[in-house]
């Protein structure tokens, strides 16, 4: 990646959080301290990608009003897609099109119900797309095996992905792709967290992580 590229963050957020009952965006985190009712999902992860990015993208749906107070008061945009009942790529092109809009290059991806990735991930996940060869599209973290989030997509996959129809989705633009995609493996269990449902979040504060 040329020195010049202007790398920025989506955080898709757009889902109605129905396995959880209640907006996962605006859960606290359990390593939040006690004194910071504020630190949520969202805040946290915007917080951590604002550090390596020039730019974070919230991409709210019928949500927006509330996830807009956060994402404003943390230095975040939002972007609304208009009927995030048409599935998550839906949110997921909403957001790489107010990337470009706003001169971004290259973006992180990642999704609002996972806990932001330890800070040696971001910068490990940047360094890897910063010294990749030209025909690296994406750069991709893996946990023992298993893909995850944060990833990282240049303008060439960006444009593949706005290019795919609506019911696609971004795993099968990737596997369509797979000969421009880099895999790190990285020694981080949060890249490959996913928390949906009550249960999830109550191991989740269990655990402390």
């Amino acid at each position: 990646m040329p020195p010049f590229v202007r790398l920025a963050a989506v955080i898709l957020a757009a889902g109605e959080s129905t396995r959880m009952g209640t907006d996962k965006a605006l859960l606290r985190l359990p390593a939040a301290p006690a004194s910071c009712e504020s630190e949520t999902f969202l805040s946290s992860a915007i917080r951590t990608f604002s550090q390596a990015c020039c730019e974070v993208v919230v991409v709210a749906g019928k949500n927006a009003a509330a996830l807009t107070l956060v994402a404003e008061a943390n230095g975040a945009v939002v972007a609304v897609n208009p009927d995030p009942s048409r599935g998550q790529f839906s949110s997921l092109q909403c957001g790489l099109h107010e990337i470009l809009k706003r001169g971004g290059d290259a973006a992180f991806i990642t999704l609002v119900d996972r806990p932001p990735p330890q800070a040696a991930t971001i910068h490990a996940l940047r360094n890897a797309f910063q010294t990749a060869d030209p025909s690296v599209w994406a750069v991709v973290p893996e946990y023992r095996g298993e893909h995850g989030h944060p990833y990282i997509v240049g303008r060439s996959m960006i444009d593949a992905l706005l290019q795919a129809p609506l019911h696609s989705s971004a795993r099968e633009v990737q596997r369509q792709n797979a000969s421009h995609i880099s895999y790190v493996d990285l020694d981080d269990p949060l890249v490959a967290s996913n928390i949906n449902t009550p249960e999830d979040y109550s191991a989740l504060l269990r655990s402390g992580a």
